[in-house]
This record gives C-alpha cells, sequence and structure tokens, in this order.
C-alpha cells in the first residue's frame, strides 16, 4: 500500500490556489475583521422601510455583506478540508461558521418586515430601477404570501421546531449511533465488519455467502426494531402534514414542492413514466440473473457488479484528456473553462494526511469554483473528477451572469450539470474504448446508475407519498402497514426475475431520506433531465449546446426551476423528459447484450 503523503508534501501543481481568495491568512483576518464591524449596519433598516430606495438599501447592503460573508467562510472551510488535523485552521473555519450565524441572525427581520409590506405597494415598489436585480426575489416572496401566519403564530411555529425535529434526530441517533449489527460471515466463516458504511461494499462482494449474511443481519436487526421506527418515520410524517395544515397548504407534498415552485405534476407525472417503463427495469433484473447464473435472484444479489472487476487503470493525466475530448460537442468556451480550471488550480488532486475524504465541488460568489479529489488511479474517479466539473462549470457560468443573489440554483436542477458531464464522457468512451471488457464494464456502471437514480429513488417517492397521503386521510402508520407497502413496491419495481423474501420488506426503516421531506424524487428528476439533454446535445449538436448554456448553465436562480429546465429543452411537467431518460437506458442495456455476444469473459 502506499504511503500517504502530508500536506506539506504535496506538489504546488496539485493543490488549488486559494490565495486567489485571500493572499494570505492575515488577509483573511483582515478582511474578517472589516465584515464583523459592519454587523450593525441592519439597525438603521428595521422598522423604517418605509419606501422602494428604502427597501433597495437594505437588500443591497445585506447583499454586499453576504457576499464578503461567503468567501471568508470558504476559504476557511477548504483550508480545513485541506488537513482537518490542523487546529488553525479547524479554528478558522469555526470563526467563519460563527460569523455566518451572526449574520443571518442580524438580518432574519428583513424577510418578516417585507412581507409585513401591503402587496400593491410592494409590486409597486418593484418598478423601482434599484429594485431591479431583486424583483424575482421579491415576487416568489409574494407569490408565498398567503402561507405566512401572524407574527404571533410563526413565533410560535418557531419555538416548536425544536420540538417538532424529534423523530429526525431520535432516528438519526438511534441508526447512526446505537444500533450495531452481528458481523457478515464469508463463505469460509471469516468475519467481516458490517456498519452502515460498509453494508454496500459487502453487497458488491463476490462472495455470495457473505452478500447473504451481510443482508439477512442487517434486515433482522432493524426488523427488531421495526416497531419503534415505525413510530419515528409515523412522527416526521406527522410533523410535515401538520406544518401544511398550519401554512395552508393542500398537503405535505405541495408545501415541499413549494419550497421550488415545482408543480406537484411533476412528481406524479415522473411516478406514471417510470411505471410505465418498468419492462425496462424487469429485463435488467432478468439479464443481472443470467450473467450471474444463479437459479434464484435474491435482493442481495443486487448490486454485484455483472462484470467482474477488470484492470481499469487512469492516470489523472490521461483522466484529464478523456475528459476534455468528450467535453468537446459543448463547444470551445466550454473546454476553454475547464482547461483554466486544470491549469489554474481549481483542483485539489490527491490525498493526504487529514483532508477531507470524497469530493466535492465549492466556491462562492467572487471566488474561482474549487474541487476537492482524493484521487486514485481508477476509471471511476475520472466519471466523479467530470461529474464534479460539471458543478463548478454550472457555478463559473451562473456567478459570471448573474447577480450574487440570484447566482446560486436550487437542489432541484443541482444534479442536472454533472451527470450531463457524466453522460458525454460514458458516450465518448464507449466509441473510443477498443476494449470490449472496458466497455462492458462502463455499461455495468452506467446501467447501475440509472438503476439506483431513476428505478430506485422513484419507488422511494412513490413510498413516501404513499405514507403521506395514508396519514392525510387519517390512517396509522404501522410497522405492518409499512411492511406491506414497501414489499409491494419492492416486487414491483424489480420484477417477476427476483425471488423474494420478508428481510427487504423493512428496508424503509434503514433509509434516512424518507425523514427529509420529499427529497428523493429530486435524484430521479435531476438525472433524467441530464440524460434527455445530453441525448439532444449529441444528436442535435452545437445549436443545442448553446441553448443548454445560455438557457440553463447561465441562469442560476433567475426564474423559476422548472421554467430553466424548460427553457433549455427538458419540460418536467411532461413525460417526455423521462421517456428520453428510458430510451438511454434502453439503448445502454441493447449495448450490453451485444457485446457480451461478442466478448469471452
Amino acid at each position: 500500500m502506499a504511503k500517504v503523503i502530508t500536506r506539506d508534501e504535496q506538489k504546488q501543481e496539485n493543490t488549488w490556489n486559494l490565495s486567489a481568495i485571500f493572499e494570505s491568512d492575515e488577509a483573511f483576518e483582515q478582511k474578517y475583521k472589516e465584515v464583523e464591524q459592519r454587523l450593525g449596519e441592519e439597525e438603521k433598516f428595521k422598522g423604517a422601510i418605509d419606501s422602494a430606495d428604502k427597501l433597495a438599501g437594505a437588500l443591497e447592503t445585506e447583499r454586499e455583506i453576504e457576499e464578503e460573508v461567503s468567501k471568508i467562510y470558504v476559504y476557511a472551510h477548504l483550508k480545513h478540508d485541506q488537513d482537518t488535523s490542523n487546529d488553525t485552521y479547524s479554528a478558522l473555519e469555526a470563526k467563519a461558521r460563527t460569523l455566518a450565524v451572526k449574520f443571518s441572525t442580524a438580518w432574519s427581520f428583513l424577510t418578516p418586515e417585507i412581507m409585513k409590506i401591503d402587496e400593491s405597494t410592494l409590486k409597486s415598489w418593484m418598478a423601482d430601477e434599484r429594485l431591479a436585480e431583486f424583483a424575482f426575489d421579491l415576487e416568489k416572496l409574494n407569490k408565498m404570501r398567503e402561507h405566512v401566519l401572524s407574527d404571533k403564530e410563526e413565533k410560535l411555529l418557531a419555538q416548536a421546531g425544536e420540538v417538532l425535529s424529534n423523530p429526525t434526530s431520535t432516528y438519526g441517533m438511534f441508526s447512526n449511533a446505537d444500533l450495531e449489527f452481528p458481523d457478515a460471515e464469508d463463505a469460509e466463516g471469516n468475519k467481516h465488519p458490517l456498519t452502515q458504511g460498509t453494508y454496500i461494499d459487502l453487497l458488491k462482494s463476490p462472495d455470495r455467502a457473505l452478500r447473504k449474511s451481510a443482508y439477512e443481519n442487517l434486515y433482522t436487526r432493524y426488523g427488531d426494531f421495526k416497531n419503534t421506527l415505525s413510530q419515528t418515520l409515523q412522527g416526521v410524517v406527522n410533523t410535515h402534514v401538520f406544518s401544511a395544515e398550519a401554512r395552508g397548504y393542500d398537503s405535505a407534498r405541495e408545501q415541499a414542492l413549494s419550497n421550488n415552485f415545482i408543480p406537484v405534476a411533476v412528481y406524479d407525472r415522473l411516478v406514471e413514466t417510470v411505471n410505465n417503463n418498468l419492462h425496462l427495469m424487469h429485463r435488467y433484473t432478468e439479464l443481472r440473473k443470467r450473467l450471474l447464473g444463479v437459479d434464484s435472484l435474491k435482493m442481495y444479489d443486487v448490486y454485484v457488479p455483472m462484470v467482474k472487476d477488470i484492470d481499469f487503470e487512469m492516470s489523472y493525466d490521461e483522466a484529464k484528456d478523456w475528459m476534455l475530448k468528450s467535453l468537446e460537442p459543448m463547444g470551445e468556451e466550454y473546454v476553454s473553462i475547464i482547461k483554466e480550471g486544470l491549469e489554474n488550480r481549481w483542483v485539489d488532486v490527491y490525498e493526504n494526511k487529514g483532508k477531507r475524504s470524497g469530493a466535492y465541488s465549492s466556491g462562492t460568489y467572487g471566488t474561482n469554483p474549487y474541487i476537492l479529489m482524493n484521487w486514485q488511479d481508477n476509471v471511476n474517479n475520472l466519471f466523479t473528477l467530470t461529474h464534479e466539473f460539471g458543478h463548478s462549470v454550472h457555478s463559473y457560468y451562473s456567478r459570471q451572469n448573474q447577480p450574487s443573489n440570484m447566482s446560486g440554483y436550487s437542489i432541484f436542477v443541482a444534479e442536472v450539470a454533472s451527470n450531463f458531464n457524466e453522460a458525454l464522457l460514458a458516450d465518448y468512451m464507449f466509441r473510443n474504448l477498443e476494449d470490449n471488457k472496458k466497455k462492458l464494464y462502463l455499461l455495468n456502471e452506467q446501467l447501475e446508475g440509472f438503476k439506483g437514480s431513476v428505478f430506485r429513488q422513484t419507488m422511494f417517492a412513490e413510498f413516501e407519498h404513499k405514507i403521506h397521503s395514508m396519514k392525510e386521510a387519517g390512517e396509522p402508520l404501522t410497522a405492518g402497514g409499512l411492511n406491506e407497502i414497501y414489499g409491494e413496491l419492492n416486487r414491483k419495481y424489480f420484477g417477476d426475475a427476483v425471488d423474494y423474501d420478508d428481510y427487504i420488506n423493512v428496508e424503509w426503516a434503514r433509509i434516512p431520506h424518507f425523514y427529509m421531506n420529499y427529497y428523493v424524487y429530486q435524484y430521479s428528476t435531476g438525472y433524467a433531465a441530464a440524460a434527455s439533454l445530453s441525448k439532444q446535445v449529441l444528436e442535435e449538436g452545437p445549436e443545442t449546446a448553446e441553448r443548454y448554456v445560455r438557457e440553463f448553465l447561465k441562469k442560476g436562480s433567475s426564474d423559476y426551476p422548472i421554467e430553466v429546465l424548460k427553457n433549455a429543452g427538458v419540460d418536467m411537467t411532461t413525460s417526455e423528459p423521462v421517456e428520453n431518460a428510458m430510451k438511454v437506458f434502453e439503448r445502454q442495456l441493447d449495448q450490453f447484450e451485444v457485446l457480451l455476444e461478442e466478448t469471452e469473459l
């Protein structure tokens, strides 16, 4: 095993250039003091917003300070993540976080104060030139007005927040801290630690006895506590239903989707369209059963790769070349932004002692995008790098083309650009790889990704809506009832190729997303939108690529997310984007089966 280097041993060219934010820690400290001294400027606006000019002054001041607070926080959190064992930067991040909380608290009065302004008065003020860049934000506030309660009621709900969050915090503590599992045992009797973190890796093992042991041990333990966990889940559903009723929404789903102004039709259309295409998922499980060579395909067999691991090494330099070539359909400007990121040290490439694990794209208005990697020489890291550059280019374009208050983008569209990049990479690699085994490995990963992000997440979305609808109809959520609903959905989605058992019925108990209030559907819609958009770009050429950049990447949050996607070429209120994504999945299935006939494994 290669030695993990220290931060000091990293070559500068392989690290991100944070001096582009602040030249030094001393410059950071100076800016921190300057911003800290500005906390208090909000006082002159409290109770005094009686004109368009005063409102513009308040919004401009808040935005200006927030831009600086964000840069301070990003610098500190990136410094911390590059070596979490460095106490200096741990303290720096804590200090920056405290400043962000102080800022947020200081300006928390502003939205409620704006909401006190009569709607017709606010609309008349929005014609003021100084409020032009804030007009859309104010329009959204006006749309939420009917669901804002009186000051007394809002204060009461805020005070109840900690109590209402108890089911979620109780579940998190139980599942992550208290719940332990017996070790899994392989075919030779060796013990393997079974935890939340190791479970999926164990299910990918070629040792079927180990997979079976991990699966049964995990769900046996969840089953032991199914009644308790049904009550925590019922508790959080109760909270969602209560909040929706208190604020005058027709349902918990309507309230949850209203945060991003998403019509409920999008949710229904997703579930409906995926259900209409479940024959493709069933074809996939049939293929999996055949390739694994088992008489009886079990649920613990659905994660193990259909193609055995092959030697698919990929150095960082090779990965950069693959990525850049795969994204050429997006045009010279798009590729030049990625080259700038590679050449001007947006990426912190290699692992070092104390470095935060995983990968992400970060940054804020007024900074470069920054990408954290922990590079390993394999093709999966190539896809991760390409994924994160999707986020980074999206952020780059939106920050270059929108004011800071509209330069972010909602969670509903957040994963589109990243999955779009991966789709272009997969297509390019399939067309240019010469080794059929590598092509099969690549297709296996693509099929698995689609299964997990579209079919499985839609199954979760369907379950989540069923249990909320039951509660809204006055029906109790019991462990037995939850098991029955989940088991039926699992059978519907995975099809007749699978030989089912009762263990999988309790899987609902280990899915933390069910505590996140109609969150999971966005994995499916984002993945489907990316698949549809990438298909359009590859089939239609430069004009479609230009439209994607112009109408999606550059728009930030300057329009409703559903409209941003519609203008880019995907209307998520219709079935077409998901249908297009299904065509991509079907084509990959076709390619996989053809290659199987031509390749000796």
